[in-house]
């Protein structure tokens, strides 16, 4: 707590008082107040840095590019990030993409922390290197735990980042760029990023400086304990990072050592948020719940009774708002559990108890666009009917359901994020419509449709 104290001392003194006087004018108090301040700061700071660095890897890796001809493999290729060390007994935990496809990882802690004698100085002014193996890895979350032959090392300590709030600082190490040992300090920009509506992948994101090179490495907050795991970011210079919340890694890793790989709870659901057009088209309110859009046949949901257009309001008692929040509710459960829902359906309440089952792994298939459709007049989207095998091949019912074919820039399809390659399964309330009725209920100047995109489902509302 001592840092943040020094950070509010120095805000304090540093609005609080007067303005400061021009330099060749005697220094006022407040500014020596503030200087004082910002000093304590910056020692703590160094001080958290000094504790931290010792458990931080660099990670070196080695493969090779992909098979040649006759099977021959072909260039080798080099790489390397970052990680840090969560256990004593030599376990090190990074992003899945830094060690994915390598040959040989060696894992470099500083000088200090290398195991005596032996090993083969890989960079100039680092530690040596340690082989280290890969224990398992989570596709999800783009983790992975690595083992390496060393007991007693520094480690970090997992928090808890559901406490962190945005604005809050945090302190990112590692090697961007091949530059063992950096650190950068920003803040918690948001929680809860959701990067892609269909994934239920939720991040952290960040304005501490974060580049090639930081991937795998921690994200502390002012009490030195890891709080994300440094993952991505948009656009270099940015000021856009993403770290992959503590709370997920300390759960992916736990299964990792326990049983070699990571199962997520599940309810069979596909859900989005109320937008104002939904929630006006649905008469409810946009914060009343998640919108359920699909329900897996053989899932934990259709045994419960939930229905698409249901709206789920809370988990296991805690209000959900929104998509974000039920997905973050069911995956902190553990598979086996049963838990309460609270379902709003025609505008009534009901509750229903649902065993979380283990979420399976589905392949994406690619959807075919290859045919031009018709137009849906003032809406900007064209749909065709989408011949009985293909659907089969994207295991939607063998009928012609209507795929849409083009969507107009800025129209109300646009607008309300449909694509080209969607296919449409329901329809004001029609299930397994075709291309006619989609045509048909278009003729009012508006749409509230059910969405199949891959293997995801979405409502939205078109309003001409």
């Amino acid at each position: 707590m001592q840092i943040r104290h020094a950070v509010l001392a120095a805000l304090a003194v540093s609005f609080a008082g007067p303005r400061p006087a021009l330099p060749q004018q005697k220094s006022a108090a407040p500014v020596s107040a503030t200087t004082t301040a910002l000093a304590r700061l910056s020692d703590d700071l160094q001080s958290l840095v000094e504790r931290a660095r010792p458990a931080v890897a660099q990670i070196m890796v080695s493969g090779y590019a992909t098979p040649g001809e006759g099977g021959t493999l072909l260039a080798r290729q080099r790489g390397g990030g970052s990680g840090v060390v969560v256990d004593p007994d030599g376990y090190v935990i990074t992003n899945l993409h830094v060690v994915e496809g390598a040959r040989r990882i060696e894992v470099i802690l500083p000088p200090a922390v290398n195991p005596p004698g032996g090993g083969k100085s890989v960079l100039k002014g680092t530690g040596r290197a340690m082989g280290a193996v890969v224990v398992g890895v989570d596709q999800e979350t783009d983790l992975a735990v690595l083992l390496v032959p060393q007991k007693g090392l520094p480690f970090l300590q997992l928090g808890d980042s559901e406490t962190l709030k945005p604005g809050e600082f945090v302190v990112a190490l590692g090697s961007p760029m091949g530059l063992e040992g950096s650190v950068t300090v920003g803040v918690v920009s948001a929680q809860a990023r959701q990067l892609e509506p269909e994934s239920p992948m939720i991040y952290m994101q960040t304005d501490a400086s974060i580049n090639p090179g930081n991937s795998g490495g921690p994200l502390c907050d002012l009490e030195g304990r890891v709080v994300g795991i440094n993952t991505m970011i948009v656009g270099r210079g940015s000021g856009i990072g993403f770290a992959v919340p503590s709370n997920l890694v300390r759960r992916a890793a736990e299964q990792i050592l326990k049983t070699g790989k990571v199962e997520r709870a599940w309810i069979g659901v596909g859900a989005q948020d109320l937008t104002p057009e939904l929630a006006a088209a649905l008469k409810v309110d946009p914060r009343a719940g998640a919108l359920v859009n699909s329900v897996t046949e053989t899932g934990p949901a259709r045994r419960a009774q939930v229905k698409p257009g249901d709206i789920i309001a809370s988990v296991a008692g805690k209000p959900v708002h929104d998509a974000h929040d039920l997905t973050r509710e069911i995956i902190a459960h553990d598979v086996g559990q049963q838990l309460q829902l609270e379902v709003v359906r025609d505008g009534k309440h009901y509750g229903t108890q649902v065993q979380l089952a283990a979420r399976p792994e589905q392949p994406i298939p690619p959807v075919p666009v290859q045919q031009q459709g018709v137009p849906q007049p003032g809406l900007g989207l064209s749909v065709r009917d989408l011949p009985p095998q293909q659907a089969a091949q994207l295991g939607l019912p063998s009928k012609s359901l209507p795929l849409i074919t083009q969507v107009s820039p800025g129209s109300a399809a646009d607008r309300a994020g449909l694509k080209p390659g969607d296919v449409i399964v329901e329809v004001d309330g029609i299930a397994d419509p075709n291309a006619a009725q989609v045509q048909q209920a278009a003729s009012d100047g508006q749409l509230l449709v059910r969405v199949r995109r891959r293997d995801a489902s979405f409502y939205a509302a078109l309003k001409k």
